[in-house]
């Protein structure tokens, strides 16, 4: 009996040393898988606060990189903007005396306009004003700047008031082709007309339009030498020296336009000339 006492005693110690020798081996076991799990949080933590960082890094760069590429836009806008200004300053200054100038002859001499044929619009008019009608009283007052041109016929002058009007027309909507064209051909068929003489100064004018400054010369150097009685003469010479000064001649262009000071100094043209030549002076030398 006793010795049965023992052996279960001594099974009882043995069990109990078997669970604590298994609780030993677990508790480490434990105590490890809980600071690594806690150590791959914290490294997943992290590594996501770096990606974070980095599309943070990332926007940033963008955006400095937008707002560069914005002020380089805006810097061109500005350069544009500035062109565009000198080119509209360039055309008022070249175009400024036209309106006033159609506006005058639309008017025609002294608030007299000449009667147009039906159907057709009020025409500009030099200083020699044709009539609507023949009459041998009003002969004198209709005859070309050319003291030996006999008097046109009332059917031609009807005619050559009408081609006039679709050549000046066309000017007007700024055909300048066609203007040029119409002016050409009026010239041409009317070489005596009281209107030729504007018809030469209005040809210069359309090719002046579209940059032909060659053309438009030798169209402006015509009506000066043969009508420089014209009521155009002096816009004649002064579209002469911008023609010049377009074509690179500034010395000659220069003196044209300093002619035009002298030969017509209460006249619109030598207002235009004198600021012309004023902003010439202004220029840095080349």
């Amino acid at each position: 009996m006793t010795f049965l006492l023992a052996n279960r005693f001594m099974a009882s110690i043995s069990m109990a040393g078997a669970l604590a020798s298994a609780m030993l081996f677990m508790a480490p076991a434990h105590a490890q898988d809980s600071p690594m799990s806690l150590a791959d949080r914290v490294a997943r933590l992290e590594q996501q606060s770096q990606g974070q960082n980095q599309n943070r890094v990332d926007q940033v760069n963008q955006l400095q990189q937008m707002q560069s590429q914005m002020q380089q836009m805006q810097g061109q806008i500005e350069e544009l903007q500035h062109q565009l200004q000198q080119l509209q300053d360039q055309n008022k200054a070249q175009y400024t005396d036209m309106d006033g100038r159609v506006g005058r002859l639309e008017k025609g001499a002294n608030g007299n306009p000449p009667p147009a044929s039906a159907g057709s619009a009020p025409v500009p008019t030099s200083s020699a004003k044709p009539d609507a009608a023949p009459a041998p009283a009003s002969a004198a007052s209709t005859a070309p700047p050319t003291p030996t041109a006999p008097a046109e016929p009332a059917a031609d002058k009807a005619a050559a008031l009408t081609a006039y009007n679709v050549a000046f027309k066309s000017l007007r909507a700024g055909d300048y082709v066609s203007s040029s064209r119409g002016f050409r051909e009026f010239i041409q068929k009317y070489p005596n007309d009281a209107l030729t003489s504007n018809a030469f100064y209005w040809l210069g004018e359309s090719y002046y339009a579209t940059t032909n400054y060659q053309v438009a010369v030798e169209a402006f150097k015509h009506l000066l030498s043969q009508y420089p009685q014209s009521d155009k003469a002096p816009d004649a010479l002064l579209k002469l020296g911008y023609s010049q000064l377009q074509m690179k001649q500034t010395d000659a262009g220069t003196t044209t336009l300093k002619s035009v000071l002298a030969k017509y100094p209460s006249s619109n043209a030598a207002k235009l000339a004198r600021e012309r030549l004023s902003r010439l002076s202004s220029q840095p030398a080349r």
